[in-house]
């Protein structure tokens, strides 16, 4: 129940493997418990790219902070989820220590893939410790000419082609017109070119580096990166419709009074949303949704896609499952979606240039997240700045964008500001759509 590691209380945590299936002691202790301790407003977390435990409960901890002081007298229930994700163990992410030995570490030359992201990719991939041997081997050597770059696409390929007899997954598609990233099935060496022109890009930004070409095996690792983003965004969908929404449905059967808020950072926005779609037709207990730096398409919720009217979001409606708002926190610092997400998202068959730079990083850009310019093509959007959210009220229902930009700001690359969102504004951003006092 109380976790002394996160230091809010109640807190409970829900663990759910890659099926979606939850743990069901932990499960059911919640049931049982939520309603004896006196709980009326319940806020479940679920993390981004997180490769064990202790990263998202760091996590928890550091965002619930707040909340007691900012709701002295609510009676309020937490909620952490566990699902089976992973970041790369090179990416800083703001607000949380670096040892002393991980710094000095920088000094000292280091394989392409250290080995804790290495032991985070066999969890991921499991069954695929050849092909990762082979993939960090190239990395490491980084072969001359197109050849190794092609042979390295195509072991990345293997990674992410679903094994028939694997768990069930929900597509990791948000719009009817996605289909396989091109990332996976076009030119290897193109592709790693255009993600090493876009890394050089983000790492020169406002700096004055001097003019070199980029290698294109810094794109590659990119490409295997992309490959381990795109099995936790196809992850997510599913824990979130098979795990997180049906559980939310039996809390409503063992705890009515029990009003919930569901907030998500980066894929666990994703997994949070697509809980909406497992619910089960007559709960009306979600009361609000937060996303912070969601990351999925800009699109997810739209009835009509702008470029295909034919063509809708995967959670079309789905917002209305909600009685409250469904609040998207986003801010153009956020490099990974602002810039590697349109590059990695785009299709096979577009044939215009797709780096981030040249989609301008606009607001409705065809392959743009949410966490970059908000909820797009859903009428009766509101758009809100924070200082403005803040302020309150916020509506009480719909879709709500809110620019976060003047507090999730830093961050190096390639993912920019993405992580930095423990901050107490945030906090009070998901109590004021939640209504919590």
């Amino acid at each position: 129940m109380a976790d002394p590691g996160t230091g809010v209380t109640p807190y409970w945590e829900l663990t759910f493997d890659a099926d979606g299936d939850v743990d069901g002691p932990e499960r059911d202790r919640l049931l049982a418990q939520v309603t004896d301790r006196g709980v009326r407003d319940l806020i479940v977390f679920a993390h981004g790219w997180n490769n064990d435990r202790s990263g998202a409960t760091a996590l928890y901890r550091s965002f619930f902070a707040p909340v007691p002081k900012l709701a002295p007298k609510a009676r309020i229930g937490y909620v952490g989820v566990i699902w089976p994700s992973m970041r790369f163990c090179d990416e800083p992410i703001p607000d949380f220590p670096r040892s002393v030995a991980a710094v000095a570490a920088e000094a000292v030359p280091r394989p392409a893939l250290d080995k804790d992201t290495r032991r985070a990719l066999l969890e991921t991939f499991p069954g695929r410790a050849t092909v990762l041997d082979q993939l960090a081997r190239m990395l490491d050597e980084q072969p001359a000419g197109e050849q190794g770059l092609a042979e390295f696409g195509r072991l990345v390929r293997l990674l992410v082609e679903p094994s028939p007899d694997g768990p069930r997954r929900v597509s990791a598609t948000d719009t009817a017109e996605e289909g396989e990233p091109a990332v996976f099935g076009g030119d290897p060496a193109a592709v790693c070119d255009e993600f090493a022109q876009a890394l050089a890009g983000l790492g020169s930004s406002g700096g004055t580096a001097e003019f070199s070409l980029p290698n294109p095996w810094e794109g590659a690792k990119e490409l295997l990166r992309q490959a381990t983003y795109y099995t936790m965004k196809r992850r997510a969908g599913t824990v979130g419709e098979h795990g997180l929404g049906p559980v939310i449905g039996q809390l409503a059967g063992a705890a009515a009074q029990v009003r919930v808020h569901l907030v998500g950072h980066s894929f666990g926005g994703r997994l949070v949303s697509f809980a909406l779609r497992g619910l089960p037709d007559a709960v009306r207990s979600v009361k609000s949704v937060t996303l912070l730096q969601g990351a999925f398409s800009h699109y997810a919720f739209a009835a009509r896609l702008p470029q295909d009217a034919d063509r809708a979001g995967a959670l079309q409606g789905r917002q209305h499952r909600v009685d409250g708002p469904l609040v998207c926190c986003y801010s153009h610092f956020d490099s990974a979606l602002g810039t590697v997400y349109p590059l990695a998202s785009r299709m096979s068959d577009d044939d215009r240039s797709v780096t981030g730079f040249d989609l301008g990083l606009m607001p409705g850009a065809r392959w743009g997240a949410m966490g970059h310019d908000g909820v797009q093509a859903v009428p009766g959007t509101v758009g809100l700045d924070l200082a403005a959210a803040l302020r309150g009220p916020l509506p009480a229902s719909g879709c709500v964008n809110v620019d976060a930009a003047a507090v999730v700001r830093r961050g190096g690359p390639p993912a920019g500001a993405h992580s930095d969102i423990v901050h107490p504004e945030l906090a009070r951003v998901v109590l004021a759509a939640g209504r919590i006092a």
